[in-house]
């Protein structure tokens, strides 16, 4: 199994870099704000940390291709890097500190690329967590600071955790009735949002966590953090990894069991 030990140090190195960037800028009171066609905000902080980011891979790895919310896709090849700057910009410009820079490292294999390098890094929560493919996954301060994540071992929906983002993409897909029987059977519900419950499944804290529409590059990171701490990561249609549009991740236990909820339309 080829060692990805180089391209993870090289990836906390891009967030130490976008950490300082999007920090610099957060609750500060003359932050620009634009909307974007889909009508979704983007700040000048989502644009000079995918830059930034952009930049130290244009040195450092010149032969890979980079995917950026904010950029497109630069290059081709068999290995690809995949950005989102600021997964969360909602809760950015409203000073909410939930939100993180997000960068995976994607390979050219069967089905398509698939993520084999993901850092997840939310410095207003003081809270970084990483994979390498075949080398699990850890939270910590550092490489050398660092502590396993295992998911859970809840085996029972009356006794799981689940958590979403919101109601709103549940009932515009037509999957609103599913969704909501999935919550009167587990133990407990709550909105987190975005990049979180994928990483609080990998730490075991939370069971389940879905979202009914999503981007590859919100999915990348988490997918291998989570598969590396023993979980699932699939979409709503069970294919494997991060290319449904959407996402399920859970412990593994409860993961058919989730989809049979939420699957359908």
């Amino acid at each position: 199994m080829p060692d990805y030990h180089d391209d993870l140090r090289l990836a906390h190195v891009l967030a130490d870099a976008a950490d300082a960037a999007t920090m610099d800028r957060f609750k500060a009171l003359d932050l620009k704000v634009e909307t974007k066609p889909d009508m979704t905000p983007v700040s000048e902080a989502d644009k000079s940390a995918e830059e930034l980011i952009r930049g130290h891979l244009q040195r450092a790895r010149p032969r890979d291709a980079i995917l950026g919310e904010e950029y497109g896709v630069e290059g081709t090849g068999p290995r690809r890097w995949v950005v989102d700057p600021i997964d969360g910009t909602k809760n950015y410009v409203r000073g909410v500190p939930v939100w993180a820079t997000l960068i995976s490292l994607m390979e050219a294999g069967e089905g398509g690329y698939q993520p084999v390098v993901g850092v997840v890094s939310a410095p207003a929560l003081g809270r970084r967590w990483w994979a390498a493919k075949g080398a699990g996954a850890y939270t910590g301060r550092s490489l050398t600071s660092a502590t396993r994540l295992r998911v859970s071992k809840v085996g029972r929906m009356a006794d799981a955790s689940f958590a979403y983002s919101s109601l709103t993409g549940w009932e515009e897909q037509g999957r609103l009735p599913g969704f909501l029987d999935l919550t009167r059977t587990v133990w407990r519900t709550r909105g987190y949002g975005d990049f979180w419950p994928y990483m609080m499944v990998a730490e075991g804290s939370v069971d389940l966590c879905a979202e009914p529409e999503l981007s590859l590059w919100d999915m990348a990171a988490p997918a291998i953090v989570v598969t590396e701490a023993g979980g699932s990561f699939t979409g709503l249609d069970g294919r494997p990894g991060p290319h449904s549009g959407n996402a399920a991740a859970s412990n593994g236990l409860l993961h058919d069991e989730m989809l049979s909820y939420l699957g359908g339309r």
